[in-house]
């Protein structure tokens, strides 16, 4: 008896503390690709300031995004962690513009417009 009195307080308070412990949301299901897209502005702001184009037009895309999403302090920071990976995975890379900066370009451009189109389509309004 005192040992089946132990096993349920022993449940109860594994019970209580599962409990507790929160549930982690589930994530969207196009959450990858808007971090992808924050990584491609990251990567486009890089690129085309290197290639000439003097503005911050991709900072400004990033900040509209973070804008429309409006997310929470964590989700904010996983945001910026992407645009911030796609422009440091360039400037350790690109000290000039070469041909080649100008594919990357064009390819996340191609990239960015795909996924735009693909996220607005599958899940906008």
């Amino acid at each position: 008896m005192k040992r089946l009195v132990h096993s349920v307080a022993v449940c109860l308070s594994m019970s209580c503390m599962l409990a507790a412990t929160p549930v982690p949301a589930a994530e969207a299901p196009f959450e990858p690709g808007l971090m992808r897209l924050a990584e491609i502005f990251g990567s486009l702001h890089f690129l085309r300031n290197l290639c000439g184009e003097d503005g911050s037009e991709w900072r400004n895309s990033m900040e509209k995004l973070l804008e429309s999403e409006n997310p929470d302090p964590e989700r904010r920071a996983r945001f910026i962690a992407s645009f911030n990976r796609g422009y440091r995975s360039f400037g350790e890379t690109y000290k000039s513009c070469t041909p080649s900066a100008t594919a990357a370009i064009n390819r996340y451009m191609k990239e960015g417009e795909a996924l735009t189109r693909d996220i607005a389509s599958r899940y906008g309004n």
